[in-house]
């Protein structure tokens, strides 16, 4: 594999993100923010954040396997959240874990989450973005 994560000592050791990220592949790729809209375009999930979440990360596999690689191949993520507060962790998590488990990978990487008052689209609830390393 391109990347290997970690938690140094010296820093918090967060059960569901990694703090470090070692990146040795080849190939570089950026993804664009990824939403809940499915393959036509169509949203998925109205008004729910978990299903939202899902279909982001499902997004993010199914374009690096396009490109020869996997959601394993991530070195980071940027996660933003319409209106975030602390009470939405839940449904991030089981988002998360729906996709991770469907896909047969550990979603557990460096992640940024931000708190945002709107997205693209109104219906929007979440968008992710992925940086990842390819051999």
């Amino acid at each position: 594999m391109a990347v290997t994560l970690i938690n140094p000592d010296g820093l918090p050791k967060p059960e569901v993100y990694r703090q470090l990220s070692i990146a040795t592949g080849s190939k570089l790729v950026f993804l664009a923010g990824q939403v809940a809209r499915d393959a036509e375009g169509r949203p998925v999930g109205e008004g729910d954040l978990a299903a939202q979440v899902e279909q982001a990360y499902l997004n993010i596999g199914t374009a690096l396997t396009e490109v020869g690689g996997s959601f394993d191949d991530v070195a980071k993520l940027t996660i933003y959240v319409v209106d975030w507060l602390p009470e939405k962790m839940p449904l991030l998590g089981e988002g998360v874990a729906r996709a991770a488990a469907t896909m047969g990978v550990d979603p557990v990487k460096p992640i940024t989450l931000l708190g945002v008052a709107a997205l693209g689209e109104p219906d929007l609830l979440v968008e992710v973005e992925a940086t990842a390393v390819i051999d």
